[in-house]
């Protein structure tokens, strides 16, 4: 007799595991011995100076600032409290504290310095997005709600968090009378040392609050139709938070990490008013060097005939105010 559906049947979950509809790609071993073996990933540096920034005021009514600490980590300020996007404070993006990819460059912001946190949005369980001494920390720290796609629960109370609310694509939840969050669909996948492949599901963020918008898209492949009916269901964001790194070789990564040409593009079909790239040199995940998203962005934002301020690069700790 076949075991009984965990998640709900959708056109991206078989009851256990999930999937991207219209094609989902699984890489093998064997595509990642042949990355290992025939790519020439570029030298970055050991490390990058970052100058200390202070946390920004809070927003007064209507507003919403945005803080870029590192990596996919946002800080979002709005008056009805303060949101941590997948946040990694900790010195390697890897399940091991001696080995895996070592940070760059410093947080913008330190732990320390946070203001109170309300809530977590966690997109997936890599564990460059999803750190759990870093969760730990919240945990001791603030104790937040968690908010993560289906099948992440179990995760988030490892690292001691006592609420958390998993929706599934398209399902929002109201965090008070002027904030809400949707679960937006992105073509990724999961996976971790604990748990199976594909059994957690993974997603970006819609955020409402205070009159204003933000789109946090976390890791994902770029789709022809996936970003136009983010912004035909949920409208044109205020703010996107768009990745912009981890990108080569194309042939292993298109499927899961957009490149900056097609993150200018996923700007475009959401409509957003304005974009801040993310996901970009902290942890050297990939082959291209440290500098060529910033190089092909300018390059791709030309070719669309956006100006600069339209979607931009931060440095470590550096703000919006929208």
């Amino acid at each position: 007799m076949p075991s009984r559906p965990i998640f709900p049947l959708s056109d991206h979950c078989d009851g256990r595991r999930f999937f991207n509809p219209r094609g989902h790609v699984n890489r093998t071993w064997r595509d990642v011995l042949k990355w290992r073996l025939t790519s020439r990933p570029a030298v970055w540096p050991n490390s990058i100076a970052v100058a200390p920034q202070p946390v920004p005021a809070t927003p007064a009514a209507g507003r919403l600032v945005a803080t870029w600490i590192n990596h996919a980590t946002f800080l979002l300020q709005t008056p009805a409290g303060n949101l941590l996007t997948d946040p990694i404070f900790g010195g390697r993006a890897s399940p091991f504290a001696w080995a895996g990819p070592p940070r760059v460059h410093a947080p913008g912001l330190s732990f320390d310095q946070l203001p109170r946190i309300n809530v977590v949005l966690l997109s997936h369980d890599h564990y460059d997005h999803c750190h759990l001494p870093t969760l730990r920390r919240l945990a001791a720290a603030h104790q937040p709600l968690v908010i993560t796609p289906l099948g992440n629960a179990a995760l988030v109370a490892r690292a001691g968090l006592l609420r958390c609310v998993e929706l599934d694509w398209w399902q929002h939840h109201v965090i008070s009378a002027d904030c809400q969050v949707t679960l937006t669909p992105a073509r990724h996948w999961s996976n971790r040392l604990s748990g199976g492949r594909n059994c957690r599901l993974w997603g970006g963020f819609h955020l409402r609050v205070a009159g204003r918008s933000a789109y946090f898209a976390s890791d994902t492949g770029y789709d022809p139709d996936l970003f136009k009916t983010i912004g035909h269901k949920l409208g044109p964001p205020d703010l996107a938070m768009l990745p912009i790194g981890a990108y080569e070789p194309r042939w292993f990564m298109a499927a899961q990490h957009c490149n900056p040409a097609e993150a200018v593009q996923i700007h475009c079909d959401v409509g957003a008013r304005r974009s801040v790239a993310m996901h970009w040199g902290t942890f050297q995940l990939t082959d291209e060097a440290r500098g060529a998203p910033l190089r092909e962005l300018a390059a791709a934002r030309a070719a669309a005939g956006l100006p600069e301020e339209t979607f931009r690069a931060f440095n470590p700790g550096e703000s919006l105010h929208i």
